[in-house]
């Protein structure tokens, strides 16, 4: 018994050797993309003019990792509004073209920016907009492109040794916006209603010991500018990275967007209060990443797929009344999906959405969820694949609209929306759809 225990425990001291904490390769880049000439704005329907002014560039960057087995993979972080999919299958084919990784291995996060610029890739103008800033949002969007393939090669081509840890704090500004009323669940304040507080952080140092970079999040909209504001800036994320890059420098901070769907920053509005809470949220990753940290190790293990995420079938009889009259966002898919309906078509059933997790080692599972995913996930994914050593992340790899939980249909409100496209409202058995693949991509890269 005792010689078994000395050859478990050389072998797990072999194992620890092989893939230890010490042995992570990171390569870094960080690039300005803020647009040369004022276009359009994200978010906000009533927003149909350019921005105005720059209060604060914003940036994409990128953070690739490798393992002592030569393991790679990119994250890729924005402090833009979201990431369509015809936006993400051109950046990604081209990301791949230049540097060898494969779709895989690239992860993309988006802050959910407000106060920052639209993507399209559709000339077409919209309602209130001109041909000529629907023309110069293309521009900008073909640009980032460029921009973000030549960040990811960069960072590809500046692998050096690392040592990766992981720590984790909270922040009060963030508040469930389901306000329920008489007239159902409205957009408001909901101090009783769930939120994910949490504070990830991953601290990556160099082999000299000093921070290069960190990647931190918080499940909150980056909504504290609202619709009257024409100022481009990051919102509380892009001042809570330049607040650490400040007060590090030679620091790379970068953000990454939980399961927020439903909350937003409080109080919101003014430049003052997304200040406040930029600094609030930077002072508590500085806490986190200056004290004790869990020491991360390899191999790094990423898998990634796609799940069809069920649509609700309704009747001509069901939406009649829904076009005739309801809030803006139901009425309009409820016009496009009676028109199918009587002209003999099939509205979709099913929306393919990607979903991906990186396994580090046995000490850190990172989910990477698509679009606006909304805080009941967490727990969702929690009791799927266990709560020990799990960062849950949304706004990752592609935006088409609110991915609701069952709990959250059943009540209704703007969350319900569906497909930003106007295709479909997403059924209650998404929840299933979704964390189900979670728990099989999971599996597939070895969480214990």
């Amino acid at each position: 018994m005792k010689l078994r225990l000395h050859l478990c425990l050389i072998s797990f001291g072999f194992l620890t050797a092989a893939f230890g904490a010490e042995d992570w390769k990171a390569g870094l880049a960080s690039v300005k993309i803020t647009p040369e000439k004022p276009v359009l704005m994200y978010g906000y329907a009533n927003r149909v003019k350019p921005f105005e002014r720059v209060g604060q560039d914003i940036y994409a960057k990128a953070l690739v990792l490798a393992d002592s087995s030569g393991n790679r993979a990119v994250m890729v972080t924005t402090d833009l509004g979201a990431m369509p999919a015809d936006f993400v299958a051109p950046l990604t084919q081209r990301i791949t073209e230049k540097t060898g990784l494969t779709r895989d291995q690239i992860l993309l996060s988006w802050a959910h920016n407000h106060a920052g610029p639209n993507l399209s890739m559709k000339v077409t103008p919209g309602a209130g907009i001109s041909v000529a800033d629907a023309e110069n949002r293309v521009a900008y969007t073909q640009w980032v492109i460029d921009r973000i393939v030549d960040l990811v090669a960069q960072a590809n081509a500046r692998l050096e040794p690392a040592r990766i840890s992981q720590g984790g704090g909270m922040v009060n500004f963030v508040m469930n916006r389901r306000e329920f009323t008489p007239r159902g669940v409205i957009l408001g304040v909901n101090p009783r209603g769930p939120v994910d507080r949490s504070v990830p952080v991953l601290r990556i140092e160099g082999s000299d010991g000093k921070a290069r970079a960190v990647l931190f999040g918080a499940a909150c909209h980056n909504t504290t500018l609202g619709s009257q504001n024409y100022e481009l800036c990051g919102d509380y994320a892009g001042f809570a990275e330049h607040f650490l890059e400040e007060k590090h420098p030679g620091l790379q901070a970068m953000f990454i967007m939980g399961c927020g769907g439903d909350a937003n920053p409080y109080p919101r509005e003014g430049m003052e209060n997304t200040r406040k809470h930029g600094s609030t949220l930077a002072d508590e990753v500085d806490r986190v990443l200056t004290g004790k940290l869990r020491a991360i190790a390899g191999p790094l293990k990423v898998t990634y797929g796609r799940v069809d995420l069920p649509l609700q079938s309704l009747s001509a009889e069901t939406l009649k009344p829904l076009a005739e009259k309801s809030a803006n966002w139901q009425m309009d898919t409820a016009r496009k999906l009676l028109g199918m309906l009587e002209r003999g078509e099939k509205p979709l059933t099913h929306h393919s959405a990607p979903v991906a997790v990186w396994q580090f080692g046995r000490d850190l599972t990172f989910v990477a969820l698509p679009s606006e995913v909304v805080v009941d996930y967490v727990q969702l994914v929690e009791a799927a694949i266990g709560h020990l050593n799990l960062w849950v992340a949304a706004y990752c790899n592609e935006g088409f609209g609110y991915v609701p939980s069952a709990r959250v249909i059943r009540e209704g409100g703007y969350e319900t929306r569906g497909l930003i496209a106007g295709d479909g409202w997403f059924a209650p058995a998404t929840q299933d759809a979704l964390v189900g693949k979670v728990a099989e991509l999971a599996k597939q890269a070895g969480r214990p």
